[in-house]
Parts: C-alpha cells; structure tokens; sequence
C-alpha cells in the first residue's frame, strides 16, 4: 500500500520492551469498585439505581444524557454501596459523580441483550444502537461516544474506515497485546463498524514497530478484499486521527473539520473490541486493557481490569513501585497527565499508568527561548509554536488563536524537542482552557441576558394585558351604567306619558 509523508513529529525512546511480552492478565476485584459516571465527553450519565440495590454484571447503572454521552454498566455482580462524589482520574484531583460497588465475588452476568443474528445483514442503524446501548466509547483516550461516529453515515459520504492500531505513545502496549491475542475479534468489530457506516473499504493502521501484531493482522484479513493491513512508519505522533488519515489516504483534513468530511471515520483496535463483545454476545464496556509500565513499577504488566478498579489495586498487583519514583501518569509520556491520588479509579479511557523514575522524568528548568524553530520544525501541524507561546505569555490569546493555537493538537513534540526545555504544550493546554473558561462566561452573560430581557417582555406582556383587561372591565362597567341610565329613562317616559 502506498504512503504519503507528513510533515514533523519525533522519535522519542518508545521503551515498549518493558511490557510488550507481558500477556494480558485478568485482574483479581478489589473490595470496592468507584464507577465514575462522567467516562466521555458530554453530560454525565444519570444513575438509575439507587444505594442499597443488588445489581449484577453488566445491568445499567446509568443512563446517558444527550446525544454526546453513554450509559454506565456494572463490571461486576454486587450491591450499590453509595452514589456520591469520589476522587476523578483527573490532574485536579476533584471529586467527580461516583457509584460505588461492592462486589459479591460471584462475577455473575445478568440478563442481557440477545446477540444479533447475522449482524452483517442487519440495519446498520441496529449496530449502532447495541453500540450506544453498550456504553461504548472511543478508547484510544478521547472517550468520544462511538455510536455517534457510526451515524456519520447519515451526513457524511463515508468511504473508508480507519482503524488506529498506530499505538505511537512510548510505554504502552496494551492495544499491541489485543491485537496479537485476540486478532480474530478486533477484525470482526472492525469488520461490523464498516457495516454500520457503509464503508466499502477498510484500512488497518500499525506502527512497524509491532511487527507480530502487524502480521497477526494481516493473516486474519486475508480473506477480505476490502480490508488492507498497513505498516506505517514509526514516528510520534503517528496515531494523531488527522495524521494518520493523511500518512495512508494523501488527504489532509480542513483545519477544525471531521475527517468525515474527506470520506474517513476513524476508529481504535480497543473499540472494536469492544463492539464485537457487544454485537456477538449482548456484552456491554464493563472493562479494558491497560499497561502498567515505568522504570518505577516492579513488574510492568498488560492488565484486563474492570472498570472502577482503583489506581492503587492495580500498583500492588504489579509489586508496587520503588524509591526512585518520581511521578505517576495516566496514559503515555507524551500527553498523559499526572496522577494526583492513586485511589481514583480505572475508566473506560484509561490506557495505561506509568510510573516513572527520576532519571525517566527528565525534568529541567526552563531557560529562555533563543527562537532556533526546532518546534516549527517538528510540529505536525505546520504551526509555530514560540510564537503562540510568546502570545500567551502576554494574555494576548486571540492573537495566539490567529498563529493557529485552535489547530493544536496537544502532541507535545514541540515541548519534548525544545532545546530550551520549554513547557510549550502546557502553555496551550492553559490557553485553550482559559478561551473555553471566556466562552462559557460570554455565553453565560449572553444567557443571563436574554433571560432577563425575556423577563422584563414577560412582565410588560403582563402589564398590557392587566392594563387592557382594566380597560375592557371598565368599558364594560360603563356600557351597563349607559344601558341602565337608558332603561331608566325610557321607563320614566312611559310613566310620563301614562
């Protein structure tokens, strides 16, 4: 298959070693589990069960809200211990809507949905209806709901389904394992999604650096014309959805566009995983795969864990960490974050924690920018970021939004290849956060006021209406009073003239 190249991007030490011929191992449930009920982008999921239920495997434990949200299973069977607020896998550190769980270590599944017959002749609307039912979400790290991006279909001429399989952030290993142990599944979930969105063709995306899952892969689509298994090369950051869709279509998506509006959805290997459990067997998202890696873990493993299980319970079963740790990140080094409380639990986005040593931090102070563009150079997006950095530095952030801020994909190349060891990507982390704070301000102003605008024409409609139902009384007390005076007179001339 032919490819195109991309503008920069780096090569960091992907340091995959560690945990690439680590099995995936399942996970023994802890004493309580934390279901977090804001897993995706959009409103939390609204609870339906209440403290004190009894609830078993895979029964919903809230419901989404909106079109951009997903319910939220029980990974196990058990009782509702209490809903409330709990510690987020978050930087903040902020309590976020939590169910806890107390399973009853009989792991029993409850009723489910019935596994569709013959999904490949079945509406794609139907697919992506169990998908939205089964909490699906995107589980590369951006949780967007999966159904949502199987509708495209109904707005989009979708041509071509891309399946992110790149896994470009060091450390991890957790979609590498999926994809060499259970090759047959992840094809067949990729295989439905291509159904659900009409796609006539399908484009398997890997890193060469994961020569066994590349050839597992490729082996398993043979049968399949429509599927291409492609090596891309390896290089951060390679699984970017807008990069990747350029590196094997030549196309490059418009700036703040869909790559459905080039024809292509992009997909992860864990998704499809996850729709095949949900379409072949009723199996909602109750659990994922992730890597627990870092020259501070004793023993880095690929772990199958439930969803809600605590940072915590994971770091022992892999033999704790050691003296030298320096942080804990949630995801890999280029653009996790750090982990502020190991009690938080596991969700449906969580790819990996890594706990890194002193020597893998790699911090040092910052000096000032002598402007070499090293970050022009290797930025993916053709930006340049020591000039929206020097913008921010001032607060002048529209003028960073004109040197393309809003086109920043937050990869970290720039920061990671600065030889000033500037925190470039932390500064438009901050700018975006504080255009989105400006927005919801301006926008809560602009609600405040029409509200209150709609408020005074409420209480003026009112006031009319008050004014006019006076007048109408009045006119009408006055046409009685003339209609009487009139009758009265007309008697007195009759008895006058009697």
């Amino acid at each position: 298959m032919k490819l195109f190249r991309i503008r920069g991007g780096v090569h960091p030490e992907d340091r995959k070693a560690l945990s690439a011929d680590c099995a995936i191992e399942p996970v023994a449930l802890p004493e309580l589990l934390r279901i977090p009920l804001q897993q995706h982008i959009g409103a939390p999921a609204e609870p339906v069960v209440r403290k004190g239920d009894t609830v078993k495997k895979g029964q919903l434990l809230a419901v989404g809200q909106g079109l951009v949200s997903a319910p939220v299973h029980a990974p196990t069977s058990g009782r509702v211990m209490a809903i409330g607020r709990y510690h987020a896998p978050h930087p903040s550190g902020l309590p976020g809507r939590t169910v806890t769980l107390k399973p009853d270590g009989e792991d029993a599944w409850g009723d489910l949905p019935a596994p569709i017959e013959d999904p490949f002749k079945a509406e794609p609307e139907t697919i992506a209806k169990r998908v939205a039912e089964s909490g699906i979400v995107g589980m590369g790290g951006a949780t967007f709901p999966s159904a949502v991006k199987l509708n495209l279909r109904d707005r989009y001429a979708i041509t071509t389904l891309l399946i992110n399989g790149a896994e470009c952030e060091p450390y991890l290993t957790c979609d590498d394992r999926l994809m060499r142990e259970r090759t047959e599944q992840v094809l067949d979930g990729i295989r439905l999604m291509a159904h659900a969105l009409g796609a006539t063709a399908i484009i398997i995306a890997v890193e060469k650096n994961k020569p066994r899952a590349l050839a597992a892969l490729t082996a398993a689509a043979a049968p399949y014309g429509a599927v291409t298994v492609a090596g891309v090369p390896t290089r951060y950051p390679m699984g970017s959805e807008k990069h990747l869709v350029q590196v094997v279509t030549g196309k490059e998506t418009p700036a703040r566009a869909l790559t459905a509006d080039i024809g292509v959805v992009v997909h992860n290997v864990a998704t499809a995983f996850a729709v095949h459990e949900a379409v072949r067997f009723g199996r909602p998202l109750v659990s994922r795969i992730v890597t627990m890696s870092g020259g501070a873990i004793a023993v880095p493993k690929n772990l199958e864990v439930p969803i809600g299980t605590p940072f915590a319970h994971l770091i022992d079963r892999c033999g704790g960490t050691g003296k030298d740790l320096d942080r804990l990140l949630l995801g890999g080094p280029m653009m996790g974050q750090p982990l502020s409380n190991t009690k938080a639990p596991i969700i449906k986005g969580t790819n990996g924690l890594l706990a890194l040593s002193t020597t893998e931090s790699r911090v040092t102070p910052a000096r000032p920018c002598i402007r070499c563009a090293t970050c022009v150079s290797v930025c993916p997006c053709g930006l340049v970021p020591l000039e929206m950095a020097a913008r921010i530095r001032k607060e002048e952030l529209d003028a960073a939004v004109g040197w393309g801020l809003l086109d920043c994909v937050g990869c970290g190349s720039c920061a990671y290849a600065c030889p000033a060891h500037i925190p470039l990507v932390q500064f438009f982390n901050y700018a975006k956060g504080q255009l989105t704070h400006q927005q919801r301000s301006k926008h809560k102003q602009e609600e405040t006021k029409r509200l209150a605008e709609a408020r005074t024409k409420r209480q003026e409609e009112a006031a009319r209406a008050k004014r006019e139902a006076m007048a109408k009384r009045k006119a009408e007390r006055a046409a009685k009073k003339a209609a009487a005076e009139k009758a009265a007179s007309a008697t007195e001339q009759e008895q006058a003239s009697a």
